[in-house]
């Protein structure tokens, strides 16, 4: 395992470190989403308005490469990225950095909106590019059914899902490096057929449209489509570094720029002769090509919509380690660090993307809803970024024009993009909405239980504890006890463990241990520290946990005793001396603590209704074994009250018989 976690933490600086390798491999990770945007961004400018002219297009043209620039390349590659937290990045890693700060105890409230909207916008990314690919077919043949081929697809997709994604993605850097000079190329071909189309580099062009036209929110709205994949360039900074990320945004940019002019150039030379439905993209393209063009968008979507659900398990990861999200069973198919598969997200993104195929049908449709969650997320990082630029003693002139301009910027899209909460864009605020309200009540919900938990010091129940593991007449429960706590102090424990042991059923062990899981802002972070409360007898372990790290206790605490046993802090024989005799090592049980709600707990309306939801949500929730990777065939759960708050104002009063 110690070598399996070298190799993975050389492979990972050999990605993050500038080089080709990391270059070509970014490519693959990072601009799926934003890569494959050309697919549908021109087409939804052309259908904005009834009638396209020339400065219409050099107009549409401008505004997509300034809001690649300011919007991508200022904000996002410049600025955000320099928000990481121990090298990883996303709207959460920001919250972590940001949620030390006690006054800032309201920042939560914008963390959950803006992992909310991120996952409702992955729901909608694969479904469009997917279907957006897939319609490049009906340029030679015209009945060719959409829908069912792109389920199939889809169904494809998150099927593999289960099995790792690791020698796929050996050839998604490659394969997203081919499509970018593709329609680089494909672009700057068709730069010919109107060359004034280099004037939308001038900014004017972009403001006179804006000023001048009465439908510019319309026209917003489908530039917006252009910069949508930004907010997953931030997320994936752990995966590839900050500049791996930049240099080779440069090629994507300029890439991504030429496609928008060529597809600008043609769309103005044949704007008399286009027809409703027809998508630039695949028509700058030679016919001849067009078959070969439709598989690599295919493929392009494919790759673009791989890195959204990845993304969407480590959104979910670190909502949980958060406590922002019940904790769901993850599965490990390869050995590949931050490589997860969470099977209740994999299968409910599975259903939503079907169910959303099913409802819009074809893309023009998807468009007009696409892009109003993600603008949330954006408004949410600019706030967070604002807040962390202040604490890194940024000067507050600095801070308060990078808030002005990009809250500036954002509302506008925002505004924009309201226009399509009719037409279809309430079906990803419906869900931003559902996922953000799960998150709010199980975030209050925790911290209402954690608020009541009752603790106390362990040290006089020393004696207690020495005798019963030295009283024949307790039959032995285990060699080795295991109890998970939530105290943070050594020197103290819940009671209720302490009930656990002594009361409810007094519990015999050669071995007591107190495993206490902290979860840490830095990302990565995997250790360990142990003590011996009692000499040979009780222990205790802090196991301490990034955000990003998936909570596997029983290998790491099988790792932990190991190192106890060579180090020879600990005799892992067996407590019978039958099998001690024998070499047999002694047995190891988890016991957890499962608090349930006491019909005596009394409410603020509040509270009552956060408790309420929880209960219902808890359904949710994986088995604590499951969650935490523990073998289900010795771990006991143990059912206590908990009581968070009662009325006692009112005692029962005795009366004497007459």
């Amino acid at each position: 395992m110690a070598d399996m976690d070298t190799l993975n933490a050389a492979n990972k600086r050999t990605v993050n470190k500038l080089s080709l390798v990391g270059l070509i491999v970014t490519l693959g990770i990072v601009y799926g989403d934003i890569g494959t945007s050309p697919l549908y961004v021109m087409k939804a400018i052309v259908g904005a308005v009834p009638a396209i002219d020339i400065n219409y297009i050099i107009g549409a043209v401008s505004c997509i490469i300034w809001t690649l620039t300011l919007q991508t390349t200022v904000k996002y590659v410049l600025i955000a990225l320099r928000a990481d937290n121990k090298g990883e990045g996303g709207i959460l890693a920001l919250y972590a950095l940001l949620r030390k700060h006690k006054k800032l105890k309201f920042l939560y409230i914008l963390a959950i909106i803006g992992a909310g909207t991120l996952i409702a916008d992955g729901v909608i990314t694969p479904s469009i590019t997917v279907v957006s690919a897939v319609e490049g077919l009906q340029g030679i043949q015209p009945n060719i059914p959409v829908v069912p081929i792109a389920l199939i697809i889809v169904t494809v997709l998150f099927f593999i899902q289960q099995f790792g994604t690791n020698a796929i993605g050996k050839s998604f850097g490659p394969m997203m490096f081919f499509w970018f000079a593709m329609i680089g190329a494909f672009g700057a071909m068709r730069i010919g057929d109107f060359v004034p189309i280099l004037n939308a580099f001038n900014p004017y062009y972009a403001i006179h449209l804006l000023t001048t036209n009465p439908e510019w929110f319309l026209i917003l709205g489908a530039v917006f489509l252009c910069t949508t994949g930004a907010e997953a360039l931030y997320s994936d900074l752990g995966h590839c570094g900050v500049k791996n990320i930049r240099i080779s945004w440069i090629f994507v940019k300029t890439m991504l720029i030429l496609n928008y002019l060529g597809q600008g150039a043609w769309t103005i030379r044949h704007a008399s002769e286009i027809q409703p439905g027809v998508n630039p993209f695949y028509a700058i393209m030679p016919r001849d090509f067009l078959v070969f063009g439709v598989v690599m968008a295919t493929i392009a979507a494919v790759i673009a919509s791989q890195a959204l659900i990845s993304g969407s398990f480590t959104i979910f990861n670190e909502a949980m380690n958060l406590n922002f999200w019940p904790r769901q069973r993850i599965k490990y198919p390869t050995d590949i660090k931050g490589q997860i598969f969470i099977p209740f997200v994999n299968y409910t993104l599975f259903l939503m993307c079907v169910l959303v195929i099913l409802f819009f049908q074809t893309s023009s449709r998807m468009e007009a809803a696409y892009g109003l969650s993600i603008t949330i997320t954006m408004l949410m990082t600019t706030v967070l970024l604002g807040f962390y630029l202040h604490f890194n003693k940024v000067h507050w002139v600095w801070v308060a024009l990078f808030e002005t301009v990009f809250l500036t910027i954002e509302s506008m899209f925002l505004v924009s993009n309201m226009f399509k909460f009719s037409h279809g864009g309430w079906v990803t605020i419906l869900i931003a909405g559902l996922i953000s309200t799960v998150m709010y009540i199980w975030y209050n919900a925790r911290k209402i239980r954690n608020r009541q938990m009752r603790f106390v010091k362990i040290e006089p129940y020393y004696k207690l504890i020495t005798a019963i593991k030295e009283d024949e007449t307790i039959p032995p429960c285990a060699t080795n006890l295991i109890y998970l706590s939530k105290a943070n102090d050594r020197d103290e424990i819940e009671s209720k463990i302490l009930y656990s042991i002594i009361n409810k059923s007094p519990k015999r062990a050669r071995h007591y241990f107190i495993l206490h899981v902290d979860y840490h802002d830095e990302p990565s972070m995997l250790e360990y520290d142990c003590c011996q409360l009692i000499p040979n007898t009780l222990y205790r372990i802090n196991l301490k946990l990034g955000f990003r790290v998936q909570p596997r206790i029983n290998v790491y605490f099988r790792q932990i005793i190991d190192d106890l046993v060579a180090a020879g802090e600990f005799d892992i024989s067996s407590c019978y001396p039958s099998l001690r005799e024998n070499n047999v090592n002694g047995d190891f049980k988890f016991v957890v603590i499962h608090r349930v709600a006491s019909h005596e707990n009394t409410f603020t309306l509040r509270d009552k209704f956060i408790m309420n939801a929880y209960g219902t949500l808890s359904i949710l929730e994986t088995s604590v074994p499951g969650a935490f990777g523990l073998d289900t065939s010795n771990v006991d759960v143990e059912d206590v009250p908990l009581i968070i708050k009662s009325d006692l104002r009112r005692r029962i009063k005795r009366v004497d018989l007459p």
